[in-house]
């Protein structure tokens, strides 16, 4: 009797699962389902494809920086070149005036508030 009851319960068992593992497969081979996993795929390789254009894109970024740098030092672009000092000139030169020295850059003039009227 037990032999029996098993062997039942056994094949009862191997019946539900076979029969829920068809029905899943059916499922995924309707045309929605079908449709909607080739749309969840592609979305998948266009976001592994957008990661690998931009991670060349900033690859191609900085080597282009680098070897910027590389030709630039290989040319001379990148050294600054010593200037002169500037020089500073006065607008208008009153060689008239006692306190006018030839050559100085900056002339002092006294204030007088009286000198306009």
């Amino acid at each position: 009797m037990f032999r029996r009851t098993f062997w039942f319960t056994t094949g009862v068992a191997a019946g539900v699962w076979a029969t829920t593992k068809v029905n899943r497969k059916l499922k995924q081979l309707t045309p929605e389902s079908l449709a909607r996993t080739a749309g969840n795929k592609a979305i998948e390789a266009g976001h592994r494809i957008k990661d690998r254009a931009v991670g060349f894109a900033l690859d191609v970024r900085d080597n282009m920086a680098v070897r910027e740098a590389e030709l630039g030092d290989a040319l001379g672009i990148n050294e600054s070149p010593e200037l002169p000092a500037p020089r500073r000139h006065i607008a208008i030169e009153n060689r008239n005036n006692p306190k006018y020295v030839e050559g100085s850059a900056y002339q002092t003039y006294p204030y007088n508030r009286n000198e306009d009227h």
